[in-house]
C-alpha cells in the first residue's frame, strides 16, 4: 500500500496532536516509535520484525563495543557491521548476484538453474541500515557516546520523516536531539517548517510529477525513439529526480521541524555546480558524505599515489551506484561517475572550484556540468543495460525515430519545469545575500503561497507517482 497526501496529512495531524499533548521526553519518544512503526507497517507490515530486530541487535552490540577493550572492541564493531551488511546483501542483492553468476556460468556452457528466492524489498532498508552502520563505527571511533536507552535509540532509527528515504543522519547529530527536551515550535520555526513542506510539495507534485508521464513513457519504451524525444526526456528526468528527492527532503525537514528536530540539508543547488566534483558535494549530501567517511577514507582516500586515489574513487562510486539498486545499469552509472570524477581530479588544479555566489562567467561551466550529469542520469533511469543500448541507437534514428508526433508541447512543459527549478535554486543560492522573501510584504508571501497551493491542487489530479528513492 501507499500513503496518499490526504492520508499522510491526517496521520501527521494525529501524531502532532498526541506528541505535543505530552511534555516528557520519554513519552514523546514513545509516540515517535509507535507512529514510525505504524507508518512503516502501512507500507509493508511484513518487515516490521526486521526493522525491530536490527535495531535491537545494533543497540546491544554497540554497548559491547563501548564496554570492551582492545581487540574485542573491533570484533564487536565488525559483528555489528556484518549483521547489517548481511541483512542488506540478502534482501537487496541475493537474487541479483545469483542470477548474474548463473548467467555467467550459462555463457560458459554450464547447465545450471537459478535458485532465486521470492521476497519483496523492505522499503527504506538502505537508509536505516546505513544509520546503524555509521552509529556502530562512530562509537568504535569514539566520535559519539552509545545510547543507553533502547526507546531513544529506536526513535532515532525509526524516525518516520526520514525512515523510508533519508536523509542519512549521523548519531552524533540526531541522538542528542532525542535525548533532550523539546520545546513547542515558536511562530518563526512553525512558519519555516510550513515553507519547507510547501516548497517540497511544489517540487514533487508540480515539477517532478508534472514531467513524469512523458519521461516514463519515453524511457519505459526507448527502442525506436529519436534524439528529440530522448533529449527532452533526459532533461525531464533531471528535473524529475531532483524535484522528487529534494522535494521529499524538504517535506521531511519541515515535518521534523514541527516535531522539534532539525534534519540537515541534503541538497545545496546541485545543478548550479561548476564541475562534477562539486555536484557530488551538493547532491544527496548525506549519502556522499557517508560514502566518503566510511568507504573512501578507510580505503586510503587521497593519501596515497594518484593511482591509489583514482582506484579509491572508482570503488566508492561503483559501490555507490550499486547502493541505488541491484542492477548492472546502476553499477555502470556509478562507474561512469567515477570516471568523470577521476578526469576532473586529474585536471582540477587549472579550474576554479566550489563557489557560493554565482558569476555570469560561470554559466558555460554550469551548463557543461548539467549536460554531463543529465547524460549520466539516462544510464540511471533506464531499467537495464539493453535499455541503454536502445537509447544509444536512438541517437542515430533521426529527430523523431519511429514515433512521429508533436514534440514541442512536451519540450515547453519540460523547459518550464527546468526554468522554475533553476530559478528556485538561484534564489536559494543567494539567500544569505539577497534575502528577497524576507523583504517582500506579507501580501506577496501569501500570493506566492496561494499560487503554489493552486498549482499543487491542479497537478494532484493526475495519477500519483511514487517517490523515486522509496525503491532504494
Amino acid at each position: 500500500m501507499t500513503f496518499n497526501s490526504v492520508q499522510f496529512f491526517a496521520f501527521f495531524c494525529v501524531v502532532l496532536a498526541l506528541y505535543w499533548s505530552v511534555r516528557r521526553r520519554s513519552a514523546q519518544n514513545a509516540i515517535i516509535v509507535v507512529a514510525s512503526y505504524a507508518f512503516y507497517a502501512f507500507w509493508d507490515w511484513r518487515f516490521l520484525g526486521l526493522l525491530a530486530a536490527t535495531t535491537l541487535i545494533d543497540f546491544l552490540a554497540v554497548k559491547r563495543i563501548h564496554a570492551a577493550q582492545g581487540s574485542a572492541r573491533r570484533s564487536w564493531m565488525i559483528f555489528s557491521v556484518s549483521i547489517n551488511l548481511g541483512v542488506l546483501a540478502f534482501f537487496k542483492y541475493f537474487n541479483f548476484f545469483v542470477s548474474s553468476a548463473t548467467s555467467a556460468l550459462r555463457a560458459a556452457h554450464f547447465d545450471v538453474s537459478s535458485p532465486a528466492i521470492k521476497f519483496g524489498l523492505p522499503i527504506g532498508i538502505s537508509f536505516y541500515v546505513f544509520h546503524e552502520i555509521s552509529y556502530a563505527i562512530d562509537v568504535y571511533r569514539q566520535r559519539c557516546e552509545p545510547e543507553q536507552n533502547l526507546l531513544t535509540y529506536a526513535a532515532f532509527i525509526a524516525f518516520f520523516p526520514q525512515l523510508v528515504a533519508g536523509p542519512i543522519t549521523r548519531a552524533a547529530h540526531m541522538l542528542p536531539q532525542f535525548r533532550n527536551e523539546r520545546a513547542i515550535p515558536d511562530k518563526q520555526r512553525t512558519y519555516s517548517a510550513f515553507v519547507l513542506i510547501l516548497t517540497g510539495l511544489f517540487k514533487k507534485v508540480v515539477l517532478a510529477d508534472g514531467v513524469a508521464p512523458y519521461v516514463n513513457d519515453v524511457f519505459g519504451h526507448p527502442a525506436g525513439r529519436g534524439f528529440i524525444p530522448l533529449g527532452i526526456a533526459a532533461l525531464g528526468f533531471s528535473v524529475q529526480i531532483y524535484g522528487d528527492f529534494a522535494g521529499y527532503t524538504d517535506i521531511a525537514r519541515g515535518v521534523a521541524r514541527l516535531l522539534g528536530f532539525d534534519l540537515a540539508r541534503n541538497f545545496e543547488q546541485p545543478y548550479l555546480s561548476l564541475n562534477i566534483t562539486e555536484f557530488w558535494q551538493r547532491w544527496h549530501i548525506s549519502l556522499s558524505s557517508w560514502l566518503s567517511d566510511y568507504l573512501y577514507v578507510p580505503l586510503g582516500g587521497n593519501r596515497g599515489s594518484k593511482f591509489a586515489t583514482y582506484r579509491n574513487l572508482m570503488i566508492t562510486m561503483v559501490l555507490g551506484g550499486l547502493w541505488h539498486g541491484a542492477s548492472w545499469h546502476f553499477v555502470l552509472w556509478g562507474a561512469l561517475n567515477g570516471v568523470a570524477l577521476i578526469v576532473h581530479r586529474a585536471r582540477r588544479s587549472t579550474t576554479r572550484q566550489t563557489a557560493n555566489a554565482l558569476q555570469r562567467s560561470d554559466a558555460p561551466r554550469i551548463l557543461a556540468t548539467f549536460t554531463l550529469v543529465t547524460a549520466l542520469w539516462v544510464v540511471f533511469r533506464v531499467s537495464s543495460v539493453s535499455g541503454i543500448i536502445d537509447v544509444v541507437r536512438g541517437l542515430g534514428n533521426g529527430p523523431m525515430g519511429a514515433h512521429p508526433g508533436k514534440w514541442w508541447p512536451n519540450l515547453l512543459l519540460v523547459l518550464a519545469a527546468a526554468t522554475t527549478m533553476f530559478t528556485m535554486d538561484i534564489v536559494d543560492r543567494h539567500r544569505k545575500v539577497w534575502n528577497p522573501l524576507e523583504r517582500w510584504p506579507a501580501a506577496l508571501h501569501g500570493a506566492l503561497a496561494g499560487a503554489a497551493i493552486v498549482l499543487i491542487v491542479i497537478f494532484s489530479g493526475a495519477p500519483p507517482t511514487p517517490f523515486i528513492y522509496f525503491q532504494f
